[in-house]
């Protein structure tokens, strides 16, 4: 089975060269790629979150095979939801999915199970894959959609993974999908994504939580936000570094109602 586009021709472009053309004009940094344990990276459409995105992924080298979690928006499926279509496809082809990696989590992890229903109209890992493809020629990758999860349950679920990752011999790269704050005016969303910001640059998954539950940040993917920070932590990563910010109303010039995008490396 091969997981079709849900959001192709609204968040990004349908058409293979128009979808090129934006991912070269995205793709660019002026510093030089260099390993990276973990990414948090943004999902709005390309024209909002893009370059952002675009930053980040291009200044990390891009290992064969990611490792994606990202939020559940529509509620449905399990909690810990793994892709179980054999690939996934884009205009620019089919991304196939990493099944030993997958076989691997699933046996080890009880909290995962295949299930394709939390990924059928889910976009917050669909449009990470364009912008893979376009940095490397084998990508693999393991899609992973949250929900309904407590910190405990996110910690847990970071460490099995980190204990997965560890015995795994090829080099895998994790990803969290998220946005940052919603629909506030710009100044409050700015407050509101620093204090996020400060906890995860912090490297600390448990101040995450309590930064976005105590002051009501609506960061969608605070949950796969706080499981890679926690594998990232356990596989020895010391770092986690903000790379570019920005919202929605430096696009569309309406400040009134925002939503802001954070690219964070991990190493």
């Amino acid at each position: 089975m091969i997981r079709q586009p849900a959001v192709a021709g609204s968040f990004y472009p349908q058409q293979k060269e128009e979808l090129s053309r934006l991912l070269a004009s995205l793709l660019h940094s002026e510093q030089n790629p260099q390993q990276a344990r973990g990414l948090i990276v943004p999902h709005a459409g390309y024209i909002y979150s893009g370059a952002v995105a675009g930053e980040l992924l291009a200044q990390t080298k891009i290992p064969p095979t990611v490792l994606m979690f990202g939020p559940n928006h529509y509620g449905l499926g399990d909690d810990v939801a793994c892709s179980a279509a054999d690939g996934w496809e884009t205009p620019l082809g089919t991304v196939p999915i990493a099944s030993d990696l997958r076989r691997e989590l699933c046996a080890r992890i009880p909290q995962i199970r295949q299930d394709e229903r939390a990924h059928l109209q889910e976009h917050s890992l669909e449009v990470m894959l364009p912008l893979l493809q376009k940095l490397t020629t084998e990508l693999q990758v393991v899609p992973i959609a949250l929900r309904s999860l407590s910190l405990n349950d996110c910690l847990q679920l970071g460490s099995a993974v980190a204990a997965v990752l560890q015995d795994w011999e090829e080099d895998v790269l994790l990803l969290a999908s998220s946005d940052m704050n919603h629909f506030l005016d710009a100044e409050q969303t700015q407050q509101l994504d620093q204090l996020a910001i400060d906890a995860m640059t912090a490297f600390d998954p448990e101040h995450l939580f309590a930064a976005v539950t105590e002051n009501h940040i609506s960061m969608c993917g605070v949950l796969p936000a706080i499981v890679v920070l926690q594998a990232a932590k356990q596989l020895g990563a010391k770092e986690c570094r903000l790379v570019r910010y920005a919202h929605s109303g430096q696009i569309n010039g309406d400040n009134s109602r925002v939503v802001g995008y954070a690219g964070l490396t991990i190493n």
